[in-house]
């Protein structure tokens, strides 16, 4: 469908890429990965055909449509949403009023005339296309996918440029979406898109019936997305086939092939050379000199890039706070008329790691701004624990930073004790390296000024840390490193994050805010989807019906007056059915059988749990030890309640 041969992009003066080849075939999901500046987005550029190469050549199918998502830059104006939406299919709209009117001339025209047939024809030829593009229902199909990437139906009739610059960009992948051309190039289309969001587009991707080439910073979307990354690395492209998990096990043995050939040619070389330099000068050895000169000469030397240095960073340690971090109850917040809050209770451990999830508005930043002191609730209690010592990274926190200060200069004042070799390693992670730490804060862009905010928590936080949207602006590297350092810290966490991979590798709860309450979850996101879909009470069901005792009834015995009622129930136990009776022991001893081995399994479960695999295991794995436990639980009743009957019969 397209191909690149030879191609090779410069920047400047730096060499982006070069002797790039690459097939894309009809129906590919790609990602396209690399370090910032390895020239991803120019790629992109390239294959859309809004760049142009320095070397090589491209070529493309007769026919093939692309479409093309920028991270960012589009404005659109002058229409609905709506109507923006539905202008993709201006050649489907003319059809049907040129089916209208033909429909009209039909009516008028005499069926014996040959006007009559040739506007029939006509007909019938434009009517079977309309049909092919499911054109009947256009206006249902822009209103699935405006609904799919949260716009509500009020929003449907608002102008496009009342919208900000996130929502201007959901405007344009809706068009895409809904062209559905034959390559969909999405420069960070999950950028400006929440969480249910994503999930929505997670869902139409997998189903979309044309290819598309990927860029993202959020691993989670590319794992379930994409079954092939194509990666620029060392100035070349690299094929691997799988998605992004699958794609970090093979570059690791990749890397691992490429250290042991590069360490085989050394010792070649070295040896060939060790050679040389002892018999150069003698004249009975001057031919086989010679032939190892040559040999040396031709071998094609393995380089093995740079790569770029791993960073290991650790919060320092806060004071510990109370066992009791926050309690809620009945806490209540509203705008005016609007309820954003209404009588939430809850209780925030320290330790706990809280996602905070729900829709656009729900009021996830109104709930972390009334936990941070920034708000104040309209009604109801919320108490901090003893020695709780909050710091809150909010969406627009660049506004509180001192524009005249130097990055380095600001960030050493707030971590004293922390050495400049390690503040600007973190600062490289977080994308200011060089002299880069000596810029001014105010020349920073606003996605920037929020990257070293957050690097500046990182360096001094409190034993409370509120973070609204700490994942936004972060390539995947400084994600890593924000969640090691969040996972090794010693205090509480609550945050928002659109990022299910850092949700679920994070949260020990979830919170979901929706219609004025906060609901609790226990376990990561997984885990919630799966509470929300019943899973939980599934599980539970079927578990129940499994292990559930066989029943025993008691044959009642009759009594003479005289008999007391100790030795009426003695009468009663010792006459029990002797069938019933063998039904139970041998029901005991089932359940004595079945009690170890599903200890055995527990035990066997978690083991696997600790040992990380993916994100889809480790979810499937909790369920599983879940219903384990569940069971476990209920033999354990069962074998008390058998025994007790037994010793009674």
């Amino acid at each position: 469908m397209l191909q690149l041969s030879g191609a090779g992009k410069r920047f400047g003066h730096k060499l982006l890429f070069e002797g790039a080849d690459w097939l894309i075939t009809a129906g590919e999901k790609t990602a396209l990965v690399g370090a910032n500046g390895t020239g991803k987005s120019t790629l992109m550029k390239v294959l859309a055909g809004v760049d142009g190469l320095d070397y090589g050549s491209i070529q493309r199918t007769r026919g093939m449509t692309i479409g093309y998502l920028p991270q960012d830059g589009l404005a659109l104006s002058g229409r609905t949403v709506f109507d923006e939406c539905l202008s993709v299919f201006a050649e489907l709209i003319a059809m049907e009023k040129e089916l209208e009117a033909l429909y009209t001339a039909l009516a008028e025209l005499d069926p014996e005339s040959p006007e009559y047939a040739t506007a029939a024809d006509r007909f019938s030829h434009i009517d079977s296309q309309f049909h092919a593009h499911d054109a009947y229902a256009l206006d249902a199909q822009v209103g699935t996918v405006l609904t799919g990437l949260g716009f509500s139906k009020n929003d449907w009739t608002r102008r496009t440029e009342e919208f900000s610059g996130g929502w201007q960009m959901r405007i344009a992948l809706a068009k895409l979406l809904l062209q559905k051309p034959s390559l969909l190039l999405l420069d960070e289309p999950t950028n400006h898109l929440d969480l249910e969001t994503r999930n929505w587009l997670e869902t139409y991707l997998k189903t979309y019936p044309n290819g598309y080439i990927l860029i993202s910073h959020d691993r989670y979307f590319l794992d379930v997305t994409v079954d092939k990354i194509v990666e620029i690395w060392n100035k070349r492209l690299h094929v691997y086939h799988g998605n992004y998990e699958k794609y970090l096990s093979q570059k690791a043995d990749r890397m691992a092939q490429l250290q042991s050939a590069y360490k085989n040619q050394r010792d070649q070389i070295e040896h060939l050379e060790a050679f040389i330099t002892r018999f150069r000068y003698q004249a009975t050895k001057a031919k086989q000199v010679q032939s190892r000169i040559k040999e040396l000469d031709k071998i094609e030397r393995i380089e093995i890039p740079e790569e770029e240095p791993a960073i290991h960073f650790s919060f320092p340690q806060p004071p510990p706070s109370g066992r009791t971090v926050v309690e809620c109850s009945n806490l209540s917040k509203s705008y005016g008329p609007k309820n954003v809050l209404e009588n939430a209770n809850f209780t925030i451990e320290r330790g706990d790691r809280i996602a905070l999830v729900g829709v656009n508005g729900a009021g996830k930043s109104t709930l972390v701004r009334l936990l941070s002191g920034e708000d104040t609730p309209t009604s109801g209690v919320l108490k901090l624990g003893h020695n709780v010592i909050a710091d809150y990274f909010a969406q627009d926190q660049y506004k509180v930073l001192d524009p005249e200060a130097r990055m380095l200069d600001d960030i050493s004042r707030t971590a004293p004790k922390v050495s400049e070799t390690e503040l600007r390693s973190l600062l490289g992670c977080f994308l200011f390296s060089g002299d880069d730490a000596f810029k001014r804060l105010g020349v920073l862009s606003g996605g920037e000024r929020n990257r070293y905010a957050l690097a500046r928590i990182l360096v001094s936080p409190a034993n409370f840390l509120l973070l609204d949207e700490p994942t936004n602006h972060l390539d995947l590297r400084a994600k890593d490193v924000l969640l090691n350092a969040i996972n090794k810290f010693t205090g509480t966490v609550i945050f928002v994050s659109h990022d299910r991979y850092f949700i679920d590798r994070l949260a020990t709860r979830v919170f979901e805010v929706a219609d004025g309450k906060v609901h609790v979850f226990p376990g990561n996101y997984e885990d919630f989807l799966w509470r929300k879909e019943g899973g939980a009470e599934t599980l539970q069901a079927a578990t129940m019906a499994a292990a559930a005792p066989v029943a025993v009834p008691v044959v009642p015995v009759a009594t003479n007056g005289a008999s007391s009622n100790g030795s009426a129930e003695k009468d009663k136990a010792r006459k029990v059915n002797p069938i019933k009776l063998k039904q139970m022991q041998e029901r005991l001893s089932v359940v004595e059988v079945e009690m170890p081995q599903i200890e055995t399994a527990i035990a066997e479960t978690e083991t696997a749990l600790g040992n990380f695999v993916s994100v889809e295991e480790t979810a499937r794995l909790s369920k599983v030890l879940e219903g384990l436990r569940e069971m476990h639980t209920s033999l354990t009743g069962e074998w008390e309640e058998l025994m007790v009957q037994l010793e009674e019969a």
